[in-house]
C-alpha cells in the first residue's frame, strides 16, 4: 500500500529512496566503516551524498556506474529508461582508486569524519576524453571558463559506483538551516497535512526581485501552494552567500506572500551550470520533493552566453510529458515597465527596452557593494535592506 502522501505526485522511478541508516544498525556500521579504506568527498560530493540518502535523486541510490553513466551523458536516460539527465559520480584520484576494489565496501568522508559506507560495484576510467565528452553532452561546451566544466575537470581520474547508506549527515546538513532542511517524505507530508493537491516548486541561487515575485504569484493563481526552494550547495565565487539570500526570502514572505499557501525550504545541490540539462534535474527533484508543478524562466541554470535565453525550457519538447512527470511552467522574461506602472512580460508590454529597468546580477552586486538601495522597481525595500546588511559582512 502507497503512503498518503504518494497521492499528490508519485516519485520519480515511483519509489522515494531513504538511504539513511538509523539506531543500532547505524551504529553497528559506523564502528565498521572506521576500518574501512577512506574516500574524502569534495563540496558536490557531499551535495550529493546528502540528495541520495533523502531521495531528492529517486531513483538513485548511490553514484552511477558505468552503464547508468553513460546512458545518462549520450540519452538523458538511466538504462532502466527513467529520464536522467546530468550524471551523478564520484570521482577519486587513481591513487585512491587503486587501493579499492570492486566489491569492497570504502568510507565516505567529510574530512576525518566518516559520513557514509559505499559497495563500490564498479570502478571506472574518468580520463580527459571522457571528462571532454561528458562536458560536449551535458555543458554543451568544453570550454574550461564554463565553470560546470572546470569543475569536471578538476575531478580525480578514476569513477566509483555504488549504492551508499548514510551514518552520518554532512556538516552543512548539521549547521547551516537545520529548520529549514526538509527530506522529501517530510515535504511531502507537509503539503499533504495544507491540503495542497498541487505545488509549483520555485528553484533559486539568487534573492528574490520584482520579476520572481511577480511568476511565483502568477503560479499561484492556479496551484494550492508553493514551494520556495533556494540552493544553498556550492555556487560561483561571485553569488551572494547562502545566508544572506536566505534572510532575503524570509523578509519578503512575511510581507508579501500569503503566509499559508508558502512553504520555505532550501535545496542542498551544489550548482552544475548545466542550463537545460540541470532544469530537468531540477524539476525531477522538485517531482521528488512533492511538487507538481516547477517554474522555469529565463536562462534557468545559465551561465554566460553558453545556452539560448529559453533553452531551458524547449528541453522539456524532447520528452513525452509523461517521462517527466512534473509539468513545466513556462514564463517569459518579466521586467519593471514604467510606463506600464507594474511587473510584466514581453507577452503584455507594449513599450521598448527604455521603459524597462532591469539589473543584471553584476550590476546588482556592484551596487550592494557600493553601500546603493536597489530600485524599488527591481526589489522590494526589505530584500534591499537585507542584502545590504549582508554584504557589508562579506
Amino acid at each position: 500500500m502507497s503512503e498518503p502522501y504518494y497521492d499528490i505526485i508519485r516519485p520519480h522511478g515511483g519509489v522515494l529512496v531513504d538511504r539513511a541508516l538509523r539506531g543500532e544498525v547505524r551504529e553497528a556500521v559506523h564502528e565498521r566503516a572506521e576500518r574501512m579504506v577512506k574516500v574524502p568527498l569534495d563540496a558536490m560530493g557531499l551535495s550529493d551524498l546528502e540528495l541520495i540518502a533523502i531521495g531528492a535523486l529517486s531513483p538513485l541510490t548511490g553514484f552511477m556506474r558505468k552503464p547508468d553513466y553513460d546512458h545518462c551523458v549520450e540519452e538523458m536516460r538511466l538504462t532502466s529508461g527513467v529520464v536522467w539527465s546530468v550524471p551523478v559520480t564520484l570521482a577519486v584520484e587513481k591513487a585512491c582508486a587503486d587501493r579499492i576494489q570492486e566489491g569492497q565496501e570504502v568510507a565516505l568522508c567529510e574530512g576525518d569524519a566518516v559520513l557514509a559506507v559505499m559497495e563500490v560495484a564498479e570502478k571506472y576510467p574518468y580520463d580527459r576524453q571522457t571528462k571532454e565528452w561528458e562536458a560536449h553532452q551535458v555543458y554543451r561546451t568544453t570550454e574550461e571558463a564554463h565553470p560546470g566544466v572546470a569543475r569536471v575537470y578538476r575531478r580525480g581520474e578514476v569513477l566509483l559506483g555504488g549504492d551508499i547508506w548514510l551514518v552520518d549527515w554532512p556538516g552543512a546538513a548539521r549547521a547551516e538551516f537545520p529548520e529549514l532542511r526538509h527530506t522529501p517524505a517530510q515535504t511531502r507530508r507537509m503539503f499533504a497535512r495544507r491540503g495542497w493537491r498541487s505545488v509549483v516548486g520555485f528553484q533559486t541561487r539568487n534573492p528574490i526581485h520584482r520579476a520572481h515575485e511577480y511568476i511565483q504569484k502568477t503560479a499561484l493563481e492556479i496551484v494550492d501552494g508553493l514551494f520556495l526552494h533556494p540552493l544553498v550547495g556550492e555556487t560561483k565565487d561571485d553569488d551572494i552567500p547562502a545566508d544572506v539570500r536566505i534572510a532575503s526570502y524570509q523578509a519578503i514572505l512575511r510581507d508579501y506572500y500569503p503566509a499559508d499557501r508558502v512553504i520555505l525550504g532550501v535545496f542542498p545541490a551544489a550548482m552544475r551550470y548545466a542550463g537545460p540539462r540541470e532544469a530537468i534535474f531540477h524539476a525531477i527533484c522538485r517531482k521528488n520533493y512533492g511538487c507538481t508543478h516547477f517554474i522555469v524562466g529565463r536562462d534557468h541554470a545559465g551561465v554566460g552566453k553558453y545556452y539560448g535565453t529559453y533553452d531551458a525550457q524547449s528541453i522539456f519538447d524532447e520528452f513525452p510529458s509523461e517521462d517527466i512527470g512534473i509539468v513545466p511552467l513556462r514564463f517569459e522574461h518579466t521586467f519593471y515597465c514604467k510606463k506600464c506602472a507594474g511587473v510584466v512580460s514581453v507577452k503584455t508590454c507594449p513599450h521598448g527596452v527604455e521603459d524597462r529597468v532591469f539589473l543584471s546580477g553584476t550590476q546588482v552586486r556592484q551596487m550592494l557593494e557600493r553601500g546603493e538601495m536597489l530600485p524599488e522597481e527591481f526589489t522590494r525595500p526589505e530584500v534591499a535592506r537585507v542584502l545590504l546588511e549582508g554584504m557589508k559582512r562579506k
